[in-house]
């Protein structure tokens, strides 16, 4: 069978080339579990999105290389613009029913795409042996802990130029780990970079999900709701973000550039 494709990279900072590549393929109906995760980790990329449709909606389901996982933010901005673009042209809104709930994309007043998530504010944590091991044997200004280990560092220097110890990571529960530090580039709030090991993903160069935790814990720390965020991977990524605490939501939302479009054949 044929399996239409589209690969679009999110959050991006300028066209391709830049943000977080993600595959979106449009089904009719789901195929076997073990076939998705096939199709993943022969895209090779951090995640690939499928989309059945539902309603008015539609069913949508995220996987990387290795597993399929409850949320991934860059990969919903990549579906919401197929939909945009391509399955449903002429709508502005759009809702997937998927495993963290129902999430509405929409597109906003500046060319970009905006996404509601689930808030998932961090609580404090001591740093673990495996964290202070990933991070070349220091301790972080603070550790917190959402779903995934957050290390706070002083500086957005030190979070470009952490080469963490890859298979430290991988030991710690959860995804992964998330560094963060306040921003030094002109016209942003926070920088951050994730590291997924344990679910096939060495460094993801942007990752809406782990804004969930980070919004919310900047928004408090700078005494602000509206903030920008820069992850500072190789690629790049830039979100426009709002903390919305009495929805229980953050808003995340950035710009996407379609790299290619075929089909699968499976």
């Amino acid at each position: 069978m044929r399996i239409p494709i589209w690969q679009v990279d999110a959050f991006v900072t300028g066209g391709v080339f830049t943000g977080n590549p993600a595959a979106v393929c449009p089904l009719d109906a789901w195929l076997p579990d073990a076939t998705l995760l096939a199709i993943a980790a022969e895209n090779a990329l951090s995640e690939t999105a499928f989309l059945v449709p539902e309603g008015e909606g539609w069913h949508l389901r995220w996987f990387t290389p290795e597993v399929e996982v409850e949320l991934c933010g860059h990969a919903t901005l990549a579906s919401a613009h197929v939909v945009f673009e391509h399955l449903a042209r002429g709508r502005d809104a759009v809702a997937f029913r998927t495993q963290a709930g129902t999430l509405t994309v929409t597109r906003d007043g500046a060319g970009r795409i905006a996404l509601s998530l689930p808030r998932r504010p961090p609580a404090p944590a001591g740093p673990p042996p495996a964290l202070v091991r990933a991070l070349g044997g220091r301790a972080p200004d603070a550790t917190l802990l959402g779903r995934d280990y957050v290390a706070v560092l002083p500086t957005e220097d030190e979070v470009r130029a952490l080469r963490p110890d890859l298979s430290a990571v991988a030991e710690l529960p959860g995804h992964g780990i998330v560094v963060t530090a306040p921003a030094s580039t002109p016209g942003v709030d926070f920088v951050s970079r994730y590291f997924a090991p344990q679910v096939g993903i060495p460094e993801d160069p942007v990752t809406g999900s782990a804004h969930c935790t980070l919004v919310p814990y900047w928004a408090d720390r700078l005494g602000r709701r509206t903030l920008e965020a820069l992850q500072v991977s190789r690629r790049g990524g830039r979100l426009a973000c709002e903390d919305q605490p009495d929805a229980g939501k953050v808003r995340v939302a950035g710009r996407a550039a379609e790299y290619l479009s075929g089909s699968i054949e499976v």
